[in-house]
């Protein structure tokens, strides 16, 4: 259990606000995830539906039989009329108001912003991971029509549905990624950008020995430790603002690295390269680190905004803009290869070193 997904929310609401269950029970409140509101409000609230993309975080869906679990909602006594209906990713879901537009569009694509992302990287195929730097990070790798159990922290997730099959991925939560930068610039105030933070992270050599646990919310995958609090270990009067930054930078690489091992490790894949998106991968040095320290290259595209292409993809295959993946396949585009340039033995121990600083970090607000 954890508050990350949306079905312990959903009982607070109904048990705590006042009123709340009985207009769930008369069929005047309903539930569903942001996609579904979305959805509601563009067709005039003729469709009450979501993804099954969507559908899978919330912690009600049964991922396997592709229905609402009756068995979790009858736990949590949330009823099932106040769900919506569930449909494939790439799927004509209706139109929207004439009064909205000016016309009636269209609504032809629902998924998850990281699925999403996933299909916007063309990661067709078992195996392809892709990893998302935002605020946040969140690492996906396609397991094909097999949904893959976990057994080291990590998600088990649908990706899409799409060209008539469902399809599924194994999913790694950072919570912190680029917010750490924007925590550098906000409340540190060290930084005046975020892109500064690629300049003064080049002139210097390494951290001097400083790591930074960005924990500021918990630690996600493959930790989830929601008692973890934030940490920077290994000052000295030696220590400056450049390897403070420095080390908030290669913080974002290690906890992807964390994901990555923990992917390799359930899926019995091994990863030889990875595909990166989202606003923090225009910072170079963290690209070149983070292939240093996964020891695989990366790969990023020219359109780094892959959630609203992916979105644009399924709904593009939904009214036959496009025929088929091969078609999207070939739109994907590389703008830069970054290759790993770190020898074992460094990579060790820098690594080693993270793990001890993370494990300062763990359990430190219960």
């Amino acid at each position: 259990l954890d508050a990350y997904f949306s079905g312990t929310k959903v009982k607070w609401i109904l048990d705590n606000v006042e009123g709340a269950r009985e207009k769930a029970e008369r069929g005047e409140l309903l539930f569903g995830n942001i996609d579904t509101w979305l959805i509601w409000n563009l067709t005039g609230g003729k469709v009450h539906a979501t993804d099954y993309s969507n559908a899978s975080r919330t912690m009600l869906f049964n991922i396997h039989d592709l229905k609402w679990d009756d068995d979790i909602l009858k736990e949590l006594n949330i009823p099932k009329s106040m769900l919506p209906e569930v449909k494939p990713s790439s799927y004509i879901y209706g139109k929207t108001k004439k009064d909205l537009l000016g016309s009636e569009v269209i609504i032809a694509g629902d998924a998850g912003d990281q699925q999403a992302a996933l299909f916007g990287q063309a990661c067709f195929e078992e195996g392809m991971a892709k990893n998302t730097y935002g605020t946040g990070c969140f690492m996906l790798m396609n397991t094909g029509e097999k949904a893959v159990k976990s057994n080291n922290g990590l998600l088990t997730t649908i990706a899409w549905g799409a060209e008539g099959k469902v399809e599924y991925a194994l999913e790694g939560s950072i919570f912190i990624g680029g917010a750490v930068i924007q925590w550098l610039r906000d409340e540190l105030k060290i930084i005046d950008s975020a892109a500064e933070s690629e300049k003064y992270a080049m002139e210097v050599e390494d951290t001097n020995g400083v790591y930074l646990v960005p924990a500021f919310v918990g630690l996600g995958a493959p930790y989830w430790d929601m008692y973890a609090r934030g940490a920077i270990l290994g000052l000295t009067r030696g220590t400056s603002r450049a390897h403070i930054i420095r080390a908030a930078l290669e913080s974002i690489a290690y906890q992807t690295n964390d994901v990555l091992k923990a992917m390799e490790e359930d899926s019995k894949i091994k990863l030889n390269a990875l595909k990166v998106d989202g606003g923090a991968v225009a910072n170079n040095f963290l690209m070149n680190f983070q292939a240093d320290v996964l020891n695989v290259p990366v790969f990023r595209p020219q359109v780094i905004e892959t959630t609203a292409l992916g979105a644009s993809y399924l709904a593009g295959l939904a009214v036959k803009y496009w025929n088929s993946k091969d078609d999207i396949l070939n739109n994907w585009a590389l703008d830069r290869k970054f290759e790993p340039n770190m020898d074992e033995c460094t990579r060790a121990n820098l690594i080693n070193g993270w793990h001890k600083a993370v494990k300062r970090a763990l359990d430190w607000n219960r």
